[in-house]
Parts: C-alpha cells; sequence; structure tokens
C-alpha cells in the first residue's frame, strides 16, 4: 500500500467552540495541507463544533447526577460494570468506557459527547475542504478507547472518509503458500494510532496529518468507520460478566427436554449402571446416567427443594456439554424398590450427550 509515511502534527488550532468553521481552522494551521493526505482528526473539535455539548452543575451531588444522565442517554447496553467504570455500548455500536463521554479540555461547566454520526461528520469535512479549499484528502476521526485484555489507551477511528476502512487479504497467498483465511486489516484504525504519537490531550494538538499512503485520486467516500463495528453474531464477546450470568440463570429456569438429546429411533431401557442405581424407566436413547429423584411423603417442602436440586443440576450439566432431560414416573410402584422407607418418587433425571440447549 506504501513504502513510507509522515506523521506531521498540525498545531496552532486553538480552543473550538460551537459553530466554529473547522475546515477553515485546520486550513489555517496547516496551509501546508497537500492532496493525498490523511487528516486525522480528535473527535473531542469534532463535538465540540458541532455544539456535542451538555452543560452540568459545577457542585456534588448535582453534578455526579448530571453525568449519570448523560451516560444513560448515550447508553443502549451496559456491557460491564466493576465498581466506578462501566463499559457500554453507544448508539452508534461502539463499545467503550462511560459512553465515550469525556470532561477533558472543556471547561468545567460541560461534557463532551461523541459527533452523533461522526462518518457524515468525516463526510462533511472532506466535502469541505475539497470544495471550498480545492484539497483532495482523506479524513478520519478518532476517539480514544481501551482494549480487552490489554492495559493502556490507543486512539481509534470512529469516521472515516475517502479512505477505506478494511484492508482485505483473505483469499490470497503468503510467500510460502499459505492462504491467508482471516487477514482483515483495520487501515483506520492503524492510521489513527499512528497520528495520535504527535497528537495528545496534554500538548493540545487535536489534528495530524498521515502522508505517503496510497490513495486514488477522487475516490468516493467509502463505507466509514460504521464497517468496523462487529455484528452480534459475529461477536464471541459481547456479552459482559453479569449479563452472562444473568442469561444462563434465565436459561437454567427454562431448560428444554425436548432438544436436550440428538435424535434418537427409539427407546431403551436404561442398563445397570454401577451409580447411580438403575431405574425400571424407559429413557431415551444416548442415555448415559439417570438419577432418581425423590422426596419424604407427605413433606411437600423437601419435594420443592429436590427439584430445585434438579434444576440446578441440568444447568451445571448444559454448561459442561452433557444434555438432560426430566421424565415423569408413570408407574412409582415400578420404582418403589429402589427407594428409602417413605419415599415417593418424583421423577427421573437421565443424562446423556446430545446438541446442547442455546444458553
Amino acid at each position: 500500500m506504501t513504502g513510507r509515511l509522515e506523521i506531521l502534527p498540525v498545531a496552532g488550532i486553538g480552543d473550538v467552540h460551537p459553530g466554529d468553521d473547522l475546515a477553515a481552522l485546520i486550513t489555517a494551521a496547516a496551509p501546508w495541507l497537500a492532496d493525498g493526505d490523511v487528516l486525522v482528526v480528535t473527535s473531542k473539535i469534532v463535538s465540540k463544533s458541532e455544539g456535542q455539548l451538555v452543560e452540568i452543575p459545577l457542585d456534588e451531588p448535582a453534578r455526579e447526577a448530571a453525568r449519570e444522565a448523560a451516560l444513560r442517554a448515550e447508553t443502549v447496553r451496559v456491557v460491564a460494570r466493576r465498581g466506578a467504570t462501566r463499559i457500554v455500548q453507544t448508539h452508534h455500536g461502539f463499545v467503550l468506557a462511560a459512553g465515550g463521554i469525556d470532561q477533558s479540555n472543556v471547561d468545567p461547566a460541560h461534557l463532551v459527547l461523541l459527533p452523533k454520526d461522526p462518518d457524515a461528520s468525516a463526510r462533511w469535512l472532506r466535502d469541505e475542504l475539497r470544495e471550498r479549499f480545492g484539497l483532495d484528502v482523506a479524513v478520519v476521526v478518532t476517539d480514544t478507547m481501551g482494549r480487552p485484555w490489554r492495559l493502556g489507551l490507543t486512539d481509534v477511528a470512529i469516521g472515516a472518509a475517502g479512505v477505506d476502512a478494511l484492508a482485505d487479504y483473505r483469499g490470497r497467498y503468503d510467500a510460502y503458500g499459505n492462504e491467508l483465511q482471516l487477514t482483515q486489516m483495520a487501515v483506520i484504525d492503524e492510521l489513527a494510532a499512528a497520528a495520535d504519537l504527535v497528537k495528545g490531550k496534554v500538548t493540545q494538538v487535536p489534528v495530524a496529518v498521515v502522508r505517503g499512503l496510497t490513495l486514488t485520486p477522487g475516490a468516493p467516500h467509502g463505507r466509514g468507520a460504521a464497517e468496523l463495528v462487529r455484528g452480534a453474531d459475529a461477536d464471541l464477546f459481547s456479552l459482559g460478566t453479569a449479563e452472562a450470568v444473568a442469561r444462563g440463570l434465565r436459561a437454567a429456569g427454562d431448560l428444554p427436554d425436548a432438544a436436550a438429546f440428538a435424535p434418537a429411533d427409539g427407546a431403551v431401557a436404561l442398563p445397570a449402571l454401577p451409580f447411580p442405581r438403575t431405574h425400571s424407566v424407559t429413557v431415551p436413547e444416548n442415555t448415559v446416567a439417570a438419577v432418581l429423584v425423590w422426596a419424604p411423603a407427605g413433606d411437600p417442602r423437601a419435594a420443592a427443594e429436590a427439584g430445585r436440586r434438579a434444576e440446578r443440576l441440568r444447568a451445571v450439566l448444559a454448561a459442561d456439554g452433557l444434555a438432560s432431560a426430566w421424565l415423569e414416573i408413570d408407574d412409582p410402584a415400578r420404582v418403589a424398590g429402589e427407594l428409602p422407607d417413605g419415599g415417593v418418587p418424583l421423577g427421573v433425571l437421565a443424562i446423556g450427550r446430545g446438541s446442547l440447549p442455546s444458553l
């Protein structure tokens, strides 16, 4: 794609306010901007120019209440929570801490939200630079995010125009003749991280230029950074811990019997097993063990507890990859010899291998 890149800071933009002409501010600070450059812009100044600000009180507890209200408004769902830290999904589809709401490099009476549509913001800025200033550049809008399993923050792209978000190498071959199966490089994220090396919150340099990337002159805006948002169907880590536990608990209360075992042609009597003891009950094919559940006669509380324990066991079995089915006992006399004196059979829990219920 390129042989050599330069990363150039754009200093002197100064503070940005609602309604400011961002294209004019950038070109005044970087008169050397040239066709083919990639303009990398921190979302903070995009949001400020677009008026994406929330006024908050200066005193507690009203200040914290206002922050909470702003976070709720930006949140589609809470993914994870630990102490005061909340990882949430925003209406953009981004998963990040505190919904991307920022209170750095802004006066204490305001919070800065993410742009409403960062891709649209990137397209607008690119059009302005082309139509008013005769510059054919690409634009990447960035925000700072953490990464799962790694410490530290980095800038990533949340909006883009004029540059492909992904470089797709699938179907190509490496130097050893191996076909690449999964390799898709997040080009705009790489540009965002590279540009952040010369930008910074402390130095107040919100814009940088990456020069040397091969771009197609007059290229369309493209699909933008939205292309990088992984859909729920392909996201193996979409649930936070609390969310996953809650879903599992709900599913444990409704484990289906019909789907518990792989399809069987018939039913067989349970073979003799050393443990648990055998039962004269017909069970599904593929059954590898069965547990007779019973309770003392005339004790409904004990019967309810036995049922709860059986359901908890089913949930544990499902988590470990074992299917189960609850079987009613039509003729209690058939299992009477296997019960303690005074015991009443409630049912048989058949355990086997098969398709798992979806948790």
